[in-house]
């Protein structure tokens, strides 16, 4: 994967961690799709899908849908571990480069904050397909993502998170 740091910034509250955690439970398309939260830290999200064979499209690579629901996710739950408390995130644009097919035992999508801001928040997401462990197997990078994240506070029927 790219060596790269991801800029480090501080979360605007201490339990940040558990927040996303809650929220991403709540996520139905994530339980639906077999995907799992793998790594959170303050501006970094990643996430770890499982291959099936029913989230395939027609030649047997994973579908582009399914990638960007796992890229989209992890960068929106890195742009929300960096908002107070009582915020919630919704996307509001993103840019998908399909790079190569989609084939893997598992897949990886990380999110990253670039730049954290009141109201909007740019992130970028990178999708690895992977076999065995990350150790004995190099991952292949097979999707990058633009994001723009929004900031919702105090929206009457919008649940934090």
């Amino acid at each position: 994967m790219t060596q790269a740091q991801p800029p480090r910034f501080e979360p605007q509250t201490p339990d940040f961690a558990e927040r996303v955690k809650e929220s991403f439970t709540r996520q139905r398309v994530m339980h639906l799709i077999g995907a799992e939260l793998s790594e959170v830290q303050p501006g970094l999200v990643k996430i770890r899908l499982p291959f099936r064979e029913d989230l395939t499209q027609q030649h047997g690579f994973l579908h582009a849908g399914v990638i960007t629901t796992i890229v989209d996710s992890a960068c929106g739950y890195a742009a929300f571990s960096l908002m107070p408390a009582g915020a919630s995130v919704l996307t509001v644009e993103y840019k998908l480069n399909l790079l190569a097919p989609a084939k893997g035992e598992w897949f990886l999508a990380k999110g990253v904050v670039i730049k954290p801001g009141r109201t909007v928040t740019v992130c970028e997401g990178e999708v690895y397909a992977m076999n065995g462990s990350e150790e004995d197997n190099p991952p292949k990078l097979i999707a990058t993502m633009s994001a723009t994240m929004i900031t919702l506070l105090d929206r009457p029927g919008v649940t934090p998170g």
